[in-house]
């Protein structure tokens, strides 16, 4: 990037710092708008414009790579500072579950499954989903799949709105006050952050996560992540991989369909990802949502090139190893955490395994269910960052590294 600049983060944790190994401003404290129980978002957009305004020097760039709050929050600093980035209607065109399959819908039909707007506080609410069982019924606006269920049938169903109604507020009002800053078409401002989006399933086969950036109107696809899942429903992350092991002419299927409805959107001066599944016995392409930033997990120099209006350079193919994952470590059932690996034996596990990098998300003596931002079906407890030569090795090591971590759990 040459001559230092001024680059104020949102959210900003210590690891993702540690693996950046720049020195950034942080801007919101993680503990707020991260790992915290509730958003107050409009004390926390005001507080962080009161220290950008007081602070002594040039602002160069505005970034951040969570989910809700952050990515909505994002364009609204920098629309106050004049700071490159995409219109907060165009985000949500993108992170509007309800919003964005309405796009998708006008844009790329054969691409969109069926889907429609529930509001869980109706009554009857299971009278207006006109799908057939099973489906996916999840918040309009949410992240790590919170409240996200497979309803199988009516039992289901009804059990999912129960939980639905009882913590959807928890993001549904921060939701609906970013919200009323936006300009919205009728039909979406009917559906605000305390409905739901019933779509049918379309989680047959592979997925992958699709990697771009936006810069001055130039789309960018640049990588794409296998995302393999695991779990009763097949809901829950248990490892992303890079590179992509999927067919050429998939991969270009997907970028040409990014490619169009990232225009539509209208979506600029930012980096996103794209999530598809596919099916290789059908050769049926389905996208399942749109992010309009980077993942934490992935390129985070990216982001700070584009948030600066400029097209980012980097290296490609010329890393360590030939391929690498970030492995999400999950319990199926909740527990206490009776013990966790200590400081020295990640130091000594990550010289074992050059190039691993190991997160704990626990502490001993809490227990699972004590843990935020969880899907509906797991808790992730630990989060490993691996490289190897090829797939194979890359599992084996895996193994070896998980053998060697003690978590202990007790009931």
């Amino acid at each position: 990037m040459g001559e230092e600049k001024n680059i104020f983060v949102v959210g900003l944790d210590d690891f993702n710092l540690g693996l950046m190994q720049r020195l950034f401003h942080e801007l919101i404290d993680c503990s707020e708008i991260v790992h915290a129980e509730q958003y107050p978002v409009e004390r926390l957009l005001r507080e962080a414009i009161e220290a950008l305004q007081s602070f002594d020097g040039a602002i160069d760039a505005i970034v951040g790579y969570w989910d809700f709050p952050t990515s909505t929050i994002l364009p609204l600093l920098r629309r106050q500072f004049g700071l490159p980035g995409p219109s907060l209607e165009s985000v949500l065109k993108c992170e509007h579950k309800y919003w964005s399959r309405l796009e998708q819908r006008n844009v790329v039909p054969e691409y969109t499954p069926k889907f429609i707007a529930v509001n869980p506080f109706a009554e009857p609410a299971a009278d207006r989903i006109d799908l057939a069982y099973p489906f996916w019924l999840k918040p309009v606006k949410s992240h790590s799949s919170h409240l996200g269920f497979k309803v199988r049938n009516a039992r289901d169903l009804q059990q999912a709105l129960a939980v639905t109604r009882e913590n959807i507020s928890r993001i549904a009002e921060p939701f609906n006050y970013i919200l009323a800053q936006a300009r919205l078409p009728a039909e979406v401002a009917a559906v605000d952050g305390n409905f739901c989006i019933a779509e049918e399933i379309i989680s047959s086969g592979r997925q992958c996560t699709v990697e771009g950036y936006v810069c001055q109107g130039e789309v960018v696809v640049y990588g794409t992540v296998d995302s393999v899942r695991e779990g009763t429903h097949r809901s829950c992350f248990a490892r992303y991989q890079y590179p992509s092991r999927w067919p050429a002419r998939v991969l270009q299927r997907m970028s040409e369909v990014i490619r169009k409805l990232i225009g539509h959107t209208g979506l600029d001066n930012t980096p996103f990802n794209v999530e598809f599944f596919w099916n290789a016995g059908t050769d049926r392409l389905w996208l399942l949502e749109i992010n309009t930033r980077i993942s934490k997990s992935h390129c985070p120099l990216v982001m700070i090139e584009v948030a600066r209006g400029k097209n980012p350079h980097f290296a490609q193919r010329q890393g360590r190893f030939r391929c690498a994952a970030k492995f999400m470590v999950r319990a199926f059932e909740d527990a206490a955490v009776a013990g966790v690996p200590s400081p020295r034996e990640l130091r000594l596990l990550e010289e074992r395994f050059p190039g691993t990098r190991v997160q704990v998300l626990v502490e001993e003596g809490m227990r699972l269910s004590q843990l935020l931002h969880q899907d509906s079906y797991s808790y992730e407890y630990a989060v490993v960052f691996m490289g190897a030569d090829n797939s194979r090795q890359l599992l084996e090591k895996y193994r070896s590294c998980m053998e060697a971590l003690s978590f202990r759990f007790a009931g």
